[in-house]
């Protein structure tokens, strides 16, 4: 009897072992972390063990990488905006405006970024952009067509003063665009941010 009784102990001792190894093999893998492979979306852990840490830091070191680049927004190149102001009837000031305004719209072009120049005339810069007296005529048209990112504006103001005391129609260029008061327009450009210049 006292036989059987210290069998059964061992017994009961190698099941409660036996019990104890699988209940802690089954921890371990539950607190395991899921690896991830560049292959597989989610892949099974390895039956190996020796091999689960160098995997595991593998997987974590992908995964931050696609998380950053998630993350970080694509870099992109802010729009560059000029406004050129005319105001005297001067060929030379006009002149060095058109000259600023193809610079600056190379430049950018050359770096691959974009530009948006507006060459603003008003008061005596009027004549810049008028149809009978500009002295720059033909040159804003060749740049209307290898330069689209310079436009014009004329002042609506200067336009009716000088139609008043010239007692007739004063004609713009067709590449330029009459906008209410040109003072006003270049205040608002730069109030929405654009760089100012005075040639």
């Amino acid at each position: 009897m006292t036989k059987l009784l210290h069998i059964a102990r061992i017994a009961t001792i190698g099941a409660i072992t036996l019990l104890g190894a699988a209940s802690l093999s089954a921890a371990q893998d539950a607190v395991r972390p899921l690896v991830l492979t560049p292959t597989s979306h989610a892949a099974a852990p390895k039956a190996n063990a020796a091999n689960r840490p160098a995997t595991t830091l593998a997987a974590v070191q992908v995964h931050k990488k696609t998380a950053t680049r998630l993350v970080q927004p694509p870099v992109g190149k802010k729009p560059h905006h000029l406004v050129l102001q005319v105001n005297t009837n001067d060929p030379a000031a006009m002149n060095l405006a058109l000259n600023n305004a193809t610079n600056v719209a190379q430049y950018y072009k050359e770096l691959g970024e974009t530009v948006e120049i507006e060459v603003v005339t008003f008061g005596p810069g009027l004549h810049m952009l008028r149809q009978d007296t500009s002295p720059v005529k033909g040159r804003i048209e060749q740049m209307a067509l290898s330069t689209p990112e310079v436009s014009f504006k004329a002042c609506g103001n200067t336009q009716e003063n000088m139609h008043k005391a010239e007692n007739k129609d004063i004609p713009i260029i067709p590449q330029a665009q009459v906008v209410k008061s040109g003072v006003v327009h270049v205040m608002e450009l730069e109030e929405q941010g654009w760089t100012y210049v005075k040639p």
